[in-house]
């Protein structure tokens, strides 16, 4: 079995570091082949930069996916290109940088993750998501059957209309965006592991990661958790055969904090920015 670790958006540096300083140990603990986070909110809650890329994949992470803030830091135009394994939505328009999709080897066979955005209340809005998965994902089947979908979006609908448009076609679609991780982790029909969302990986004593005083103008802190999907996959077949909900502690202890790049009170791109 290939056993894949998904966890929801890492938000911030409490985020960041409890992934960094309990990957390892869930490693370990679950006998990991692969590791995808979702790493869009992981500058201060927007965005991503090149060194917290470096990070996150020097730690152990496999595939980092994102969403409607990966060109928050502007830096990231000029690195994505450089890093394969970042990824941004596949479904903006032909010639956008980086890549929606990669396909890595493991001990124990190929693994392809895909990164599509949603469009219903999510800005801006791109190319239609389904015909985009759908023709990725031939094209994928092609080196592998085993497939990951992180499927970026607002509304619990439009996600879950992806897992059952892609039942039997890929592993896994798991959702993030909205940062509150959702009691209906499933196997449909076809051997398709689906959760509408994966949740966060940051403070819990926050909204949605963030201070729950705007005006503090910071990151929340105090106690993180460590949220996502645990999927085991035949990789003979491609068909997941268990997931279950991951909710962990991060460390007991944190590094000390790097400066956050300042968050602004903004106009919100979506009611989880507001």
């Amino acid at each position: 079995m290939l056993t894949v670790l998904f966890l929801g958006d890492v938000v911030g540096e409490p985020g960041r570091t409890a992934v960094i300083a309990r990957l390892p140990e869930l490693k370990s603990k679950h006998a990991l082949d692969f590791v995808i986070v979702n790493g869009e909110n992981a500058a201060g809650g927007r965005g991503i930069t090149g060194k917290i890329t470096i990070d996150l994949l020097r730690a152990g992470v496999s595939v980092i996916t994102t969403g409607d803030h990966i060109w928050d830091q502007k830096e990231i135009l000029s690195f994505i290109d450089t890093e394969p394994r970042l990824l941004r939505p596949m479904n903006y328009p032909e010639g956008a940088p980086g890549s929606g999709s990669i396909v890595l080897e493991t001990a124990k066979a190929k693994i392809g993750v895909l990164n599509v955005q949603a469009r219903t209340f999510m800005q801006p809005i791109l190319e239609n998501p389904f015909r985009a998965a759908e023709a990725a994902v031939i094209k994928m089947r092609e080196e592998t059957p085993n497939i990951i979908v992180d499927m970026h979006g607002e509304t619990t609908s439009e996600r879950i209309a992806m897992g059952r448009f892609l039942d039997g076609k890929v592993s896994a679609v798991i959702g993030t965006h909205t940062h509150v991780q959702t009691a209906d982790e499933q196997i449909f029909p076809g051997g398709t592991a689906f959760m509408c969302d994966a949740g966060m990986c940051g403070p819990v004593n926050s909204i949605l990661g963030r201070a729950i005083d705007p005006i503090l103008n910071r990151l929340a802190g105090g106690e993180v958790r460590l949220r996502g999907a645990l999927i085991e996959i035949d990789e003979s077949t491609g068909r997941a055969v268990r997931i279950s909900r991951v909710d962990e502690p991060g460390p007991s202890e944190r590094a000390p904090a790097e400066p956050e790049p300042k968050i602004d009170i903004e106009q919100a791109h979506s009611p989880e920015q507001t």
